[in-house]
């Protein structure tokens, strides 16, 4: 008798991001860190295991190295299983042909085997780039107990901003009679958030169909879902109620991560009762020195505080020099802040290193937008970068970008 899963989870996590700019340069979406010592990725992946599902598929596409290296053989998550577990999925070259994935629905149609090793009564499909908690386990329940061809995790937005998602109207019964996706004129502010549930068999059978129509854009939400409705199939909604950020902008990225702080923070990552689980890295304690000035700040493990930091997210070996400022800002890893240099409203990437004297950003008050320096850069002595600017090359001193 063949084993098997009840579940099997496919993570989308190939998106280029693009809407990040320097801070997906060089690496994936999913990969981006987030919240001082996680990475978005670690929320959908820590979410499965937290909900009792224990294989994922992780699609990967563009620029995947850091994030197949950071997934491993899943050991952090609880993912290294000897029949499941976590296992990252990239395009292949076939007999026939060979292609990137060409959308949403194409990923999981090439990965099909994959998923049929496990033999799965249901399929679930998550996004890679959104922060928030959530038992699947519960809407797994929810698609059983409604005999569900299709559930659709759904969350309400303003109405103002329902024209950026794929909306939902819905029955008395959460039973879903239309889908419209990215109306400009919504009839609801029912939100899909790119989270399904499909009975195996009918997801297969409108992959396939989906893929020998030459007219498909080969997306779940342009083209595979609406198919299932108007074939008259049974599609659910599955109302979500708690914290949820897609963080795919700049600015929805330093305002999830603003979101931690606080006595009473909108999103809480020390739940103990729903750990997110992450692969930390090797560093010393965090230190503050004895002229050092931190206040409502999350601070990482290597961090070594000798300035002033305020409302910000420091990740792992930030060092925040004597006479610095850093305010309002998301401050990657290994990224220094020499003396007398000044940081406001600004998300600083990895390894970068701000000369003394220097300024990022302004203050909140007056900013025209978030700063963003891109990966191991140099900020040379007494530049300047406006508020709003996005840098991915080294700035020379004095110079203003």
């Amino acid at each position: 008798m063949q084993r098997k899963k009840e579940c099997v989870a496919m993570l989308l996590a190939g998106g280029q991001g693009s809407r990040l700019y320097a801070l997906t340069n060089n690496i994936a979406k999913p990969a981006v860190p987030f919240g001082a010592k996680y990475r978005i990725i670690d929320f959908p992946l820590s979410n499965c295991i937290n909900s009792g599902i224990d294989t994922v598929g992780v699609l990967t596409q563009y620029q995947p190295l850091v994030l197949n290296e950071y997934i491993g053989n899943g050991q952090p998550w609880d993912l290294d299983r000897n029949f499941g577990g976590v296992h990252v999925l990239s395009p292949y070259q076939k007999k026939s042909k060979s292609a990137w994935y060409e959308g949403t629905a194409n990923a999981i149609y090439q990965n099909l085997n994959f998923i049929k090793m496990y033999n799965p009564e249901y399929v679930l499909i998550l996004s890679g780039d959104h922060i928030y908690k959530m038992d699947y386990s519960k809407m797994l329940r929810a698609h059983i107990d409604n005999n569900a061809d299709c559930t659709i995790a759904a969350i309400e937005v303003p109405l103002k901003e329902a024209s950026r998602f794929g909306i939902l109207n819905t029955r008395e019964d959460d039973s879903i009679y239309e889908f419209e996706e990215k109306p400009k004129q919504p009839k609801s502010n029912l939100a899909s958030m790119g989270v399904y549930i499909f009975t195996a068999e009918k997801m297969y059978k409108y992959l396939e169909e989906d893929d020998e129509n030459p007219d498909s854009s080969k997306d779940f939400g342009k083209n595979v879902l609406p198919a299932m409705l108007n074939a008259g199939e049974r599609m659910f909604a599955y109302r979500f109620d708690g914290y949820w950020k897609d963080v795919g902008t700049i600015s929805s990225l330093w305002e999830a991560n603003m979101d931690l702080l606080g006595e009473t923070p909108a999103f809480d990552v020390s739940d103990t009762a729903w750990k997110i689980h992450s692969r930390n890295p090797l560093a010393p304690p965090e230190y503050q020195g004895e002229k050092a000035i931190v206040t409502n700040s999350m601070l990482a493990l290597g961090s070594e505080i000798y300035g002033t930091v305020e409302n910000s997210v420091l990740s792992s070996n930030v060092v925040v020099e004597e006479g610095a400022l850093v305010k309002d800002s998301v401050i990657m890893s290994g990224t220094i802040i020499r003396k007398g240099a000044t940081v406001n409203y600004s998300i600083i990437d990895e390894d970068v290193i701000v000369e003394e004297g220097a300024t990022i950003g302004e203050d909140k008050a007056d900013a025209k937008g978030i700063a963003v320096l891109g990966r191991k850069i140099v900020v040379g002595k007494k530049a300047k970068v406006a508020a709003g600017s996005i840098v991915d090359k080294n700035i020379e001193s004095g110079e203003e970008a």
